[in-house]
């Protein structure tokens, strides 16, 4: 049986290393250009070159998203990129416009493409077509059951991978494809400037009446009629696995260190147990849990059994629940003192109640009971970002362990 593959975001290098110590078999990135989401950090050419020799050190592969639909402005600066980074091991790119693939294809011949969800894949035909245009991986469309997602895989050479999104955000518009960013702020989605108009709180204008604004409201507070629950696919590993998928994908570039290693983690954790016994395999309720202590909206399954209803949407805010905060992360630890250096993220306090994880381990609860600044003096709170502390640990913990605490 072929192992699915986890393929977890990676907004910048530092999130990169965390995806990979923590279970990802794959990455995907996006350059300092012609990626879809501008606002996060991104990589370098310097960066990119280190993540791919990080990741390929410790067997894991990394993606590279080229999925911007390119005006004739990016053409030349295009050229010139593909150029620098031609030389650059990465394995596949994820591409969306025909134009850039064959691009790459001349810069880069024998580059492996992967086809972007921005493109729309929803029928096998379509997916045939790409093949046939040297794609090697399809990234459907979010809009599809499981049951088009097997007839694609029964109609589809083996030699065309699937794969598909089980966390993260929901987009309004059909895979991505979005205009409101665009029209009404002149921030195109398709470019990598989408400002969310979907997570807007709006009201009804009839045409006949301007400036009468009519509430669409659950209650007096208003409703964000476009505002979708996010995707969470994690009570559903079986159905994702028969399905044919080889590689199952999470959303969020833009989200921090903390959401990579707590949600690789749980599907790691997940995807491990089911093939160690899949005729014995239970889901685990605490894997659930795990996810909703990061940053979330409430959770749907998508289109993956039937059309969104109502249901599947937050008509009430548009906002995160954030439950839990991320307070530290561990830089190196002492087993003969049991001491642990740690970066702060967020403020923490002597006598905190506290929950410490790490790769391929589970959670374990403790209180802060000895808090020391980088002198060893005796500290009573760490409220300075990315202030070094140290913190006498219960169990003993490794450089890259997290430290959380409920809110």
């Amino acid at each position: 049986m072929n192992k699915i593959e986890l393929l977890a975001p990676a907004g910048d290098l530092e999130k990169l290393i965390i995806a990979i110590d923590y279970g990802a078999d794959a990455v995907y990135f996006g350059g300092e250009m012609f990626g879809l989401r501008a606002a996060a950090k991104n990589f370098t050419i310097e960066n990119i070159k280190e993540g791919v020799e990080y990741a390929h050190a410790r067997g894991k592969k990394v993606h590279m998203t080229v999925n911007v639909f390119a005006h004739n402005e990016d053409i030349h600066e295009l050229d010139h990129y593909l150029e620098e980074i031609r030389e650059i091991p990465i394995d596949a790119f994820i591409v969306s416009d025909p134009g850039v693939i064959l691009m790459i294809k001349e810069h880069i011949p024998g580059a492996e493409i992967h086809l972007s969800t921005q493109a729309n894949t929803t029928n096998y035909k379509t997916a045939e077509f790409w093949h046939k245009q040297g794609v090697k991986r399809i990234v459907l469309a979010r809009e599809l059951t499981f049951e088009e997602i097997k007839e694609l895989r029964r109609k589809l050479p083996d030699s065309l991978e699937l794969e598909a999104f089980i966390q993260g955000a929901m987009c309004i518009s059909y895979s991505g494809r979005c205009l409101l960013s665009n029209f009404m702020i002149e921030r195109d989605a398709n470019r990598g400037e989408c400002a969310h108009p979907c997570r807007w709180k709006y009201h009804l204008v009839e045409e006949q009446r301007p400036g009468e604004y009519f509430p669409v409201e659950e209650n007096e507070r208003g409703t964000y009629i476009l505002n979708s629950r996010d995707l969470c696919m994690i009570e559903h590993i079986p159905d994702l696995i028969g399905a044919g998928l080889s590689s199952v994908k999470i959303e969020g570039r833009m989200k921090s260190i903390f959401y990579v290693a707590t949600v690789v983690g749980a599907y790691r954790k997940a995807i491990d147990a089911f093939y160690a016994d899949p005729e014995g395999y239970e889901f685990q309720p605490d894997w659930l849990r795990e996810l909703q202590k990061v940053s979330h909206r409430e959770f749907t399954t998508g289109f993956y059994y039937n059309k969104p209803t109502n249901k599947d949407q937050n008509y009430l805010t548009s906002a995160y629940t954030r439950d839990y905060s991320f307070i530290g992360i561990v830089k190196s630890y002492d087993k003969d003192t049991g001491f642990a250096v740690i970066e702060q993220r967020n403020k923490m306090s002597l006598g905190d109640e506290i929950e410490v994880f790490g790769p391929y381990t589970e959670y374990f609860s403790q209180k802060i009971e000895v808090l020391l600044d980088e002198e060893d003096q005796p500290i009573e709170s760490a409220p300075h970002p990315q202030q070094i502390v140290k913190i006498r640990m219960d169990r003993p913990v490794s450089e890259k362990y997290m430290l959380r605490k409920e809110k």
